[in-house]
């Protein structure tokens, strides 16, 4: 352990900088969006510059210096230069150590950006309304849907007001897209990727009508294009945008003449078949050889409802049964009770058949199991008054006794149940577990991985090493199983009935963990899709080129545009993925003296950086989604929504402070 204070301030005097406390993975891809899309000097703040991910954020260029403190403190918070600083990134250590950082770095600089890592969120927006300009966010509820999405096999989205924003791919595209996000995709060759393509003039699709028919052309009012001539060709009448398909509603947008005899409609060009993970951030080309094939299209969609899983009432009837006998009673509890119980049947049935009376065949078999039943006297059977025989003697001598073993079984069985929850101890998963995804891992991620699927309506079930991790707790509240042990992935996996599984979730903190129990788990079920969590680029090349039906999410990827845009004082709402490329979702505010005043779509959009999908106007609170009339300009108080690249953003952000 180092000592406190040892480390290298900055030599010359700095300000106007930002600060990184943490030397983690987070830290590490948030430093890299600083200095390489905002272009802000950068001052890190680090434990131990020997570990982690310390020797290599030292290597990157725009960093203007590394300081090692033990611990934040006062001391440390001056060295860095935090009277001077214009921000302040709290990536690592527990939610208390972050909350004193926080409010520590704000004594000394009231003017500080503070954005700080929590895991409890609700704790979070508390501290926020003690900080004059805080944010909190989690990495691992940034991250944990797309992992979620990749174990269903389904892309990732991002709510909003309601609607839920995914990428589509391909055939999947349909016409009401919100707008095109990529076009050139080449799974074989993914650098042929365009991000936001450039965009067509709304008068585009005039023109060309006008060039193709002259002054005489086939168009009648409200009609539709005649047949064309043999030999001309025949376009298909679209919008001339695919980021904004004009509103037929909108008065200030004219409608297109359509065109009569054969009616097409927009369709986006035939692409090949999309590969097994088309949202993943991490892929890595396949290596093999290229052929020219039609280039893919990208676009973001809107769901009105967040779909969840469709699981038959039968299936999950049949689940909730064996996994409540498996979670009350042991393996041999069930073997006593099921031969009582077939005993008692077939001793019903004797009774039944010697009676004929069914009502009176379940009294006495009811009396009989409670001990109550009236046995024949000697004097009884001598006068021919007793029962119906030997055999019903026999039958009812059987109830009794099976009643007898019923008794203490439930006792048993509630001693159990009530010593095991005082224990705390999980639960295992049920015998009927079928169909369900396995969690490996119960830290931040791996616990918010489970609640979202939980939630969805998918069975989980977890693996654990540590009977101390945080999640282990969470996860049985919500009646999750967790299997526990530090044993071999082989038995654990054979424990968490890998055969029956439909994916599993490596979410462990160490690469080479996650990689073992996702190789493991194919070794064990072929047909198991596995998704896991490597920060390392090496082991994601490998890990896509040895197996299919495979993912791979990093938590640092998804989470770092998140954090440096809110460092720059921006929202996102959510990270979508197409390919190795992550695309954002953020609302900006049109506050006052902010550089978006009087900027129409024009002046936002870009290509390959920002595209505006919604707009909630000045004083309505309705969000619009779109805005057709590209020449209106922003006021102060309106909010747009944007889908933007990481430079794009990084560059709203720079014409506002530029203004």
């Amino acid at each position: 352990m180092t000592s406190e204070g040892w480390g290298t301030p900055p030599v010359e005097p700095i300000s106007q900088h930002y600060i990184v406390c943490g030397g983690n993975a987070l830290a590490h891809r948030l430093i890299l969006e600083l200095v390489e899309h905002y272009e802000v000097p950068v001052v890190v703040l680090v434990a131990d510059r020997t570990r982690d991910h310390a020797p290599q954020i030292e290597q990157l260029a725009g960093v203007a210096a590394v300081v090692e403190y033990a611990a934040i403190t006062d001391e440390a918070l001056r060295a860095v230069s935090i009277g001077t600083a214009r921000g302040l990134a709290l990536v690592e250590g527990s939610d208390q150590e972050n909350i004193h950082a926080a409010l520590s770095a704000q004594n000394h600089n009231p003017d500080i950006r503070i954005v700080f890592r929590m895991f409890n969120q609700r704790l979070g927006e508390n501290i926020e309304r003690l900080l004059r300009n805080g944010a909190a966010l989690s990495g691992s509820a940034t991250a944990a849907p797309a992992f979620a999405a990749a174990a269903l096999g389904r892309p990732n989205s991002v709510e909003i007001e309601g609607r839920y924003l995914h990428i589509a791919f391909d055939e999947a595209i349909t016409s009401d897209r919100v707008c095109v996000v990529a076009d050139q995709i080449d799974r074989r060759d993914l650098s042929r990727i365009r991000l936001l393509p450039a965009q067509q003039g709304d008068s585009a699709e005039f023109v060309r009508l006008a060039r193709e028919f002259g002054d005489d052309g086939p168009i009648r009012p409200g009609g539709v294009r005649r047949e064309a001539a043999p030999g001309a060709s025949v376009a298909p009448v679209a919008s001339a945008d695919p980021a904004d398909p004009a509103d037929p509603a909108d008065p200030a947008v004219p409608a297109v003449p359509e065109a009569s005899g054969v009616l097409e409609t927009p369709s986006v060009p035939e692409v090949p078949d999309i590969p097994d993970d088309p949202a993943d951030p991490e892929a890595s080309a396949t290596g093999q050889e290229h052929t020219e094939e039609p280039a893919g299209t990208a676009a973001l969609q809107v769901l009105r409802i967040e779909p969840r899983e469709p699981i038959g009432w039968r299936r999950r009837l049949r689940w909730r049964v064996l996994d409540t006998m498996r979670f009350f009673t042991s393996a041999r509890m069930r073997l006593v009770l099921l031969t009582a119980l077939a005993a008692v049947l077939m001793s019903f049935g004797v009774l039944w058949y010697l009676n004929r009376n069914f009502g009176w065949t379940v009294y006495i078999s009811l009396l009989d199991l409670a001990g109550a039943a009236q046995p024949d006297q000697l004097s009884d059977i001598a006068s021919g008054s007793g029962t119906g025989g030997i055999w019903q003697r026999v039958a009812q001598v059987v109830i009794t006794i099976c009643g007898i073993t019923f008794a203490p079984v439930a006792t048993a069985i509630a001693v159990e149940v009530l010593g095991s929850g005082r224990r705390g101890l999980p639960r295992n998963p049920g015998a009927g577990t079928r169909d369900h995804v396995i969690v490996v891992g119960l830290g931040n991620v791996g616990t918010r991985v489970a609640t979202q699927l939980h939630d969805l309506g998918v069975p989980v079930v977890c693996m654990e090493r540590d009977p101390q991790a945080r999640g282990v707790a969470a996860v049985r509240a919500l009646g999750i199983p967790v299997v526990m042990g530090d044993g071999p992935f082989e038995e654990q996996l054979r424990r968490a009935r890998l055969k029956h599984s439909r994916a599993l979730v490596a979410v462990s903190g160490d690469d080479a963990t996650n990689l073992e129990a996702a190789l493991e788990a194919r070794h064990g079920n072929p047909e198991v899709r596995v998704v896991v969590r490597l920060f390392d680029d090496d082991f994601a090349g490998h890990f896509y080129k040895t197996l299919d039906n495979a993912a791979s999410r990093s938590v640092s990827y998804l989470a770092a545009p998140a954090f440096a845009a809110a460092l720059m004082g921006r929202e996102v709402r959510g990270t979508l993925s197409v390919f190795r490329h992550v695309l954002l979702i953020a609302e900006l505010a049109v506050e006052p003296g902010s550089g978006l005043i009087g900027l129409n779509r024009h002046d936002l959009e870009d290509e390959g950086g920002v595209r505006v999908i919604a707009v909630r106007f000045a004083p309505g609170s309705q969000l619009q989604w779109g805005l057709p009339d590209r020449t209106r300009r922003l006021v102060p108080g309106d909010r747009i929504v944007v889908a933007a690249t990481r430079s794009g953003l990084a560059r709203l952000n720079t014409v506002t402070a530029d203004s």
